[in-house]
């Protein structure tokens, strides 16, 4: 069992940053590859980002491409996630996740039993 706390939600403006966290407690930290995925009004979760357990392997969206940043810090038990050039479009309930996935089945939300309570990212224009 793993606990996940997310933090760094904000209301920003459009081109700003913000770099969210979610720290862990419980079980050891590093034997769980960590995501991050969206809730958006009248939309279904989106995969963002994943990150494998040695932190090794990376993928994202194609919509975040070049402008967010998975990371994890083992010492710390906390994954991060670096949003650079916010857009409007990136509105969403921001949600980090743990679970025995590799870097291609991390993209997908089924491979993490283990969920935050989210935070809200807002962008405004």
């Amino acid at each position: 069992q793993v606990q996940l706390v997310e933090s760094g939600g904000g209301l920003v403006q459009a081109g700003d940053s913000l770099r969210l966290s979610c720290t862990a407690s419980g079980r050891s930290f590093s034997a769980y590859a960590m995501g991050w995925f969206r809730l958006a009004p009248g939309k279904e979760r989106e995969f963002v980002a994943t990150i494998t357990r040695s932190g090794g392997i990376t993928r994202y969206t194609d919509s975040v491409k070049g402008r967010f940043t998975i990371s994890r810090d083992n010492a710390k038990d906390t994954v991060y996630l670096q949003m650079n050039s916010l857009k409007p479009e990136d509105t969403a309930v921001y949600y980090c996740a743990a679970g025995a996935a590799g870097a291609n089945s991390g993209t997908y939300s089924r491979s993490y039993p283990y969920w935050g309570q989210g935070t809200q990212v807002t962008v405004s224009s």
